[in-house]
């Protein structure tokens, strides 16, 4: 198929459309328009990263991120620093790759208390930082939502990803990582996507959209408009604070990945054009 006419800030994460490969991806993404793409690392198994990124540049794709590293809280020093070093492999693979950013799921420990499994989340941010610094490759902190604090991330809101980029001296390459999903229902989130921007830490925004009834918190996740958050509202929040980066379509859908992808990514076109852009 021939590229669509071409919407700037239109990007689409490699899970989106989970079952196809990554040559599938960037011969499939620009016929409905999309001129960026995250990349899993995942889709990226296997592979030569410094290839794959020439193949999305070849394609027309802009490689706005990498995903995901982070998890870095463990009941043990060993599985800590396990997790450091799996988060300088991600580094490595996004400076091969051309990725500028990579997204942090920062991770907790069921059982832990959350304050110690965010103190083990800066630790290992701070141990991996500098390394990517010298990498030229920028670290994003995703909240997630209050669903994951048990044993995905005990980072939760955009204003508990501002405090650890504080405590850590509010480094240059450190930002966060806007997630509509996750961050919805915060009644704090317009002033705190503010203080992200005038902070100079808004990296990126992700879109989708909870649907009602959610039947898997993880693998149910909507279509934009076809569920419950304000995405246009959101998203003038986070233009207002003069972010102008990719409007990043992430979407975790079991009943979505079962359907033909061609036709589900007309539908994620549709959606993006109706509800987002």
């Amino acid at each position: 198929m021939k590229p669509s006419t071409p919407l700037p800030r239109f990007c689409i994460h490699t899970m989106t459309t989970k079952p196809w490969s990554l040559e599938d991806c960037a011969k499939h993404y620009p016929t409905v328009g999309a001129t960026g793409i995250t990349v899993w690392r995942q889709h990226l198994q296997g592979q030569d990263p410094k290839k794959a990124g020439a193949m999305l540049r070849d394609a027309g794709l802009e490689i706005v991120s990498l995903c995901r590293g982070g998890f870095f809280p463990a009941p043990s020093p060993s599985r800590r620093q396990a997790a450091i070093e799996d988060n300088m492999r991600a580094i490595e693979e996004a400076q091969a790759l051309g990725a500028p950013l990579i997204v942090l799921v920062c991770g907790a420990v069921p059982g832990q208390p959350l304050e110690e499994s965010r103190k083990q989340i800066a630790d290992g941010i701070a141990a991996v930082l500098p390394f990517a610094t010298k990498a030229g490759v920028k670290l994003a902190i995703e909240p997630l939502h209050p669903m994951y604090a048990d044993d995905r991330s005990a980072i939760n809101t955009t204003k508990q990803a501002n405090d650890v980029c504080d405590a850590l001296g509010s480094p240059e390459g450190l930002g966060i990582a806007v997630d509509v999903y996750h961050v919805w229902w915060d009644d704090a989130l317009e002033a705190n996507i503010k203080v992200t921007a005038e902070k100079e830490r808004l990296f990126a925004f992700h879109v989708c959209d909870w649907k009602t009834p959610t039947t898997d918190i993880l693998n149910d996740r909507g279509l934009m408009g076809e569920g419950c958050i304000p995405i246009r509202k959101i998203k003038g929040w986070v233009e207002a604070s003069g972010f102008s980066g990719h409007n990043e379509v992430e979407i975790f859908s079991t009943r979505y990945w079962d359907m033909d992808q061609g036709e589900y990514l007309k539908l994620i076109a549709k959606a993006y054009q109706e509800h987002v852009a």
